[in-house]
């Protein structure tokens, strides 16, 4: 009995070595693929940084197939066995315990249990529902960031600058500074309270790259008081760099991590310790919201569902359906004290979709994988998510059981949901308009424009666009969140309603023209404003040019000779005056 239990233990110990093998090489590839962006932003390279930030998130998927492939090779005990698994997880605890990314390793172990497991078999003592490792504020957080302290605030900026990785001079770093001071002057020395002396800037040592920018990220400390700070850098795309922006607030940083942008590249091979600080600066940003912006979704993942466990374990409200028009592809629930919304592919959608289950989850895909430059919202995508029953409301249960049976199972006390997408919730447009004011309705009405231009920009059609497939965040940025009908803007034919040749054709019912499965025509767009005059106003003063058939073709014609968008987080009144032009005077976020 004692050899049969050592030989189990030995296979577990070599299951533990593989998976921790696997890992290290993919932690080491997702390192050289982030040390690599400082080369691409310098070289101008947009499009290699977003076949880069696809090829990233492939890369966690491949690591994890070809983990399995090597546990199949290293025993020929039956890796489906719940019981080595158990084992396997001791041993790997063991290997991991006071590793510097043991999070993240740990996630890594439960992706690979999970690729050979079905989700019902999910339990702690065979993966990490929970961290074995108690999570404490780092003791060697210093080593993530380099202080600067002194009271001429100008020279210690201009250190900052002098001292960044980038290998490309500054423009004009004397205007840079000009720029900065005067931002820092006004946000942030009259609120100072102790002597300039003692101010100390903590800027985090490596440097945060996405899209078209890089960003240094760190914080202004005053004894108790705490600045976030970011400088934002642009190319010249001749040779240099110069500063576009300094943000000095909570908000603004916010919105640079929102939950709408794609994941920065950044060297960080202690992400916890990158989590802990940024969360000083964002302190409502969720743990799983950094990990996402970090580029470690499949831990953000990990960290959203201990975190909702957690909620579910201390409130006692039930699910229900979430207010608003109900939609034809997804049935959508929320819990009310949890500002997350669960979506439900349907099992039959009404005309006159025709799409399909498989469509909607490529679409999903596609959205994940593409620049959603702020406008098109993060989404949790989960198999066989098991709920308690009796938090699920009556009304709640029926809407399953009639709109998608197929994808749900009642469990004695527990009911199972085989497939669903979790968002952060936003109030749906329709319902923010009905009680804005007028100076609201306008803002809206310019942000509803704006993530429409946007994202076209980006080489993304919506498709659907009526106000209830769009959400307004507490920051008042309107976000797209409804993808079962998206296309790439260069796969759409933009057309003109052409007039009828004759009276007969002026009077028939419904179109007298052909229409093809890809044609769109702008003219239509105004029907998405029936019932609400005021706001359709305000968008056409501002967005009129949306209705026409060149503004659509000028922007594939763009596309399709290389323009690659470069909408950044913050308002183009933040931007710096520099004389300079962007199609950011365009598309202004």
């Amino acid at each position: 009995m004692a050899a049969k239990h050592l030989t189990h233990n030995s296979t577990a110990r070599r299951m533990a070595k593989t998976i921790l093998n696997g890992f290290r090489s993919y932690f080491a590839d997702y390192l050289n693929s982030t040390l690599s962006a400082k080369a691409r932003f310098e070289k101008a390279d947009w499009h290699g940084v977003q076949q880069a930030n696809v090829e990233r998130l492939e890369l966690y998927k491949l690591k994890v197939a070809q983990t399995i492939q090597y546990l199949e090779m290293v025993t020929n005990k039956d890796i489906a066995n719940l019981d080595l698994w158990s084992e396997a997880k001791k041993a790997y605890t063991q290997l991991v315990f006071n590793f510097p990314n043991f999070e993240i390793a740990e996630t890594f172990f439960n992706s690979v249990f999970s690729d050979i497991h079905d989700h019902d078999k999910i339990s702690d003592h065979i993966i990490y529902v929970l961290s074995s490792q108690l999570i404490e504020a780092p003791e060697a957080e210093y080593s993530i960031f380099v202080r600067y302290q002194g009271d001429n605030f100008r020279q210690l900026f201009r250190n900052i600058l002098k001292e960044s990785e980038f290998s490309l001079p500054g423009e004009d770093i004397d205007l840079d500074l000009d720029c900065i001071m005067e931002v820092f002057n006004q946000e942030v020395v009259p609120q100072l309270k102790g002597p300039h002396s003692q101010v100390k800037f903590d800027l985090l040592e490596s440097t945060f790259y996405r899209s078209k920018a890089a960003y240094m990220v760190g914080r202004v400390v005053d004894g108790e008081q705490i600045f976030p700070m970011a400088l934002v850098f642009l190319n010249t795309e001749d040779g240099s760099l110069y500063v576009d922006t300094a943000l000095f607030t909570g908000d603004e940083l916010s919105v640079v991590f929102s939950f709408t942008r794609n994941h920065f590249m950044v060297d960080a091979p202690l992400p916890y310790q990158y989590t802990h600080f940024l969360k000083t600066l964002m302190p409502r940003k969720r743990d799983y919201e950094i990990y996402n912006s970090l580029g470690f979704p499949k831990h953000a993942k990990t960290e959203f569902y201990r975190e909702f466990v957690g909620h579910l374990s201390k409130s006692k409200d039930q699910f229900v359906v979430a207010p608003g028009i109900k939609g034809m592809v997804m049935t959508v629930f929320t819990l009310p004290s949890y500002n997350i919304v669960f979506k439900v592919i349907k099992d039959k959608f009404a005309p006159p979709k025709e799409v399909t289950h498989d469509i909607v989850r490529e679409k999903y895909h596609l959205v994940s994988r593409h620049d959603r430059v702020g406008r098109m919202a993060d989404s949790q995508e989960f198999d066989d998510l098991l709920f308690p029953l009796e938090r699920f409301s009556e009304a709640l249960i029926q809407e399953l059981q009639k709109v998608a049976p197929s994808q749900i199972e009642i469990q004695g006390d527990k009911i199972l949901i085989r497939h669903l997408y979790a968002e952060r919730y936003m109030t749906p447009l329709n319902i923010y308009l009905q009680t804005a004011d007028d100076d609201q309705m306008r803002n809206a009405m310019e942000e509803y424009g704006n993530c429409i231009k946007q994202l076209a920009a980006a080489n993304i059609f919506p498709g659907d666009m009526p106000h209830k497939n769009f959400g307004v965040t507490r920051h008042g940025r309107v976000v797209f969140y409804d993808y079962d009908e998206i296309a790439t803007l260069t796969d759409c034919n933009f057309r003109e309603i052409p007039e009828p040749r004759n009276e007969q054709e002026e009077m028939q019912a419904g179109t007298w023209y052909t229409v093809g499965p890809n044609d769109i025509f702008p003219e239509e767009f105004r029907l998405f404003f029936f019932g609400n005059h005021k706001a359709r106003k305000m968008f056409e003063a501002m967005h009129s040019d949306l209705f026409q058939v060149s503004f659509w073709q000028n922007l594939q014609d763009q596309i399709r000779n290389g323009f690659v968008v470069d909408v950044f987080p913050y308002r183009r009144a933040k931007r710096f005056d520099r004389g300079k032009n962007s199609i950011l005077e365009v598309f202004s976020s």
